[in-house]
């Protein structure tokens, strides 16, 4: 099983990126010809010299047994977040052979929720992430969720992406443009969540970065907004001890650590960006598409088929050992005064958050999971 990170249709609002005659209800009109292709053919991932691989934490045996002093090497591990004890009793007089009964540790601590997610690794985990978690304001044409991301994490949530733009000097959390919804700073975002983790000390949250101004350069040519310019949000806001940094810039389904190691060292934030990462000088933000892929946005097809939506250039090999992330947001195509729309189908909500059946959640993250691995 792939980590799959699941949009809810409810939580989600379209954004183009099918051709040139749509535009979208979430106000973007931008062309699919300004869609930067997101292409690995031409770049290759490294290791972060930097950074630290996950310690683990383990104890023999994964059930309550007893046994002998003697024990073989046979025994299978658990990483336990609470620990056992051991007793000494003796059989016959006091001067009979002695047996060591170990009661050996048993974990009762839910990670992310669940117990038995203690020992899988990050990415053997469903997750469901709110798109555009920010942005929550009644009555606005930008909105996408009904609460903000304290109620949104207390609910379930374990992934957290939002679109982010600069003005002033200042990153904002908007809705393709501030003048439609502004939800903040990032930085007063970033310290709710820090909050919340700081109280949840067993559970792991990923976020993921959208950067909305990827297209947009500095006086120089550079790109305006990088990685580099979420250091002081992050710090700000308290989040910094908690992020997790990988040991490398592509990580593999296998070299992810379990939820247990992340939670033992208390590394438990995750954080990608998907445009304009910069590994080098911030190793722990990610580039999103070296260690994931997505199904197509902006769904219209009831089937939601599981084909890789971006980036473009993967070999089988490859998207067969990265997580992904299934956009199971449903649409459909309208027309108003001859201009294409692209609005969420709520009609069909309890279908397409459901569990069973044509169209379902929990249809989709099923076949993708069979389809590839």
């Amino acid at each position: 099983m792939l980590l799959r990170l699941i949009w809810f249709a409810s939580f989600a609002v379209a954004q183009s990126s099918l051709s040139v005659s749509v535009t979208t209800i979430s106000g973007s009109d931008k062309t699919a010809s300004l869609t930067p292709t997101v292409s690995l053919d031409d770049i290759q991932p490294s290791s972060i010299s930097t950074g630290s691989g996950s310690a683990i934490i383990t104890n023999s045996g994964a059930d309550n047994t007893s046994t002998t002093t003697s024990r073989t090497s046979t025994t299978p591990t658990l990483t336990a977040i609470v620990g056992g004890n051991s007793t000494t009793t003796a059989t016959g007089n006091l001067t009979a052979s002695r047996t060591t009964t170990t009661i050996l540790p048993t974990n009762t601590q839910p990670c992310n929720n669940y117990v038995e997610f203690c020992n899988r690794k990050y990415s053997n985990i469903t997750e469901v992430c709110a798109h555009n978690s920010p942005f929550v304001r009644l009555n606005n044409f930008g909105s996408n969720q009904a609460f903000g991301v304290t109620q949104q994490l207390n609910d379930g949530i374990r992934m957290l992406q939002g679109q982010t733009h600069l003005v002033n000097g200042t990153l904002y959390y908007c809705h393709t443009s501030c003048d439609l919804l502004n939800a903040g700073t990032v930085e007063s975002y970033f310290k709710q969540v820090a909050d919340w983790v700081q109280d949840h000390p067993f559970d792991v949250v990923t976020i993921l970065i959208g950067n909305g101004d990827y297209e947009k350069k500095d006086a120089t040519g550079k790109p305006l907004v990088t990685s580099q310019n979420y250091v002081g949000p992050i710090e700000n806001s308290g989040l910094m001890p908690f992020i997790y940094q990988p040991p490398k810039t592509a990580m593999t389904l296998e070299d992810w650590p379990t939820l247990s190691e992340l939670i033992v060292k208390g590394k438990r934030v995750v954080v990608f960006i998907d445009y304009n990462f910069d590994t080098d000088a911030v190793p722990y933000i990610l580039w999103e598409f070296y260690n994931m892929w997505e199904t197509p946005f902006s769904p219209t097809n009831v089937n939601f088929p599981c084909t890789v939506g971006r980036p473009e250039g993967l070999s089988t090999d490859k998207y067969q050992n990265m997580m992904y992330m299934a956009n199971h947001n449903l649409n459909v195509e309208v027309s108003i005064a001859g201009t294409s729309l692209l609005i969420p189908n709520t009609v069909e909500l309890n279908v397409t958050n459901g569990l069973n059946g044509t169209g379902s959640l929990g249809l989709m993250a099923n076949s993708c999971t069979s389809e590839y691995r």
